[in-house]
């Protein structure tokens, strides 16, 4: 098991695995589809991004509300699938460590070799868990969108398992 702090160089990036387990710690930022929807509209407008990705991981998650005394309600990963043609946009923008759930399709696994990107998967159905990681959250992009918006979350010993490397290398086949 290999532990790694936020943010992320590319030496580290590029030693992660397909298959190895890594526990993450310092800060990652949420956002799902409609975030990745606007962040790819304000590229298009701007030509930059409203928030830089580079050395930072981003979770697919939408958690929900939290409790009393918590940070964050439940955060479990949502399936990836949906970012597929977001983030083949956003990978050359500087977005190289995502975490999700599930397969990618061809085209995003062939533009994340080509940018030396990473995916990341988090077990699925354990959101209240993972919340347990969470020692901070706070939304910094598109409070609108409620559980979509884009949020920093500070956590310790969040784990994960790498799903596809920058090699090409994938768990899934």
């Amino acid at each position: 098991m290999k532990r790694i702090t936020t943010p992320i160089n590319e030496e580290t990036r590029l030693s992660l695995r397909a298959g190895e387990e890594v526990i993450i710690s310092g800060k990652i930022y949420t956002g799902r589809d409609a975030a990745h929807k606007r962040f790819v509209e304000h590229l298009s407008a701007n030509g930059s991004l409203p928030f830089d990705f580079n050395e930072q991981i981003i979770y697919y998650t939408g958690p929900t509300p939290e409790k009393p005394g918590m940070p964050i309600g439940a955060c479990g990963p949502t399936s990836s699938y949906r970012m597929d043609p977001y983030s083949i946009q956003l990978m050359p923008m500087g977005m190289k460590i995502m975490i999700g759930k599930g397969e990618r399709d061809k085209a995003f696994q062939s533009k994340l070799v080509e940018t030396k990107s990473v995916y990341l998967i988090a077990i699925g159905g354990i959101g209240a868990i993972l919340s347990k990681t969470v020692k901070s959250s706070k939304t910094l992009l598109y409070e609108d969108l409620s559980s979509e918006a884009v949020r920093e979350l500070e956590v310790v010993d969040f784990p994960v398992i790498v799903a596809y490397d920058a090699c090409g290398n994938s768990i899934f086949k």
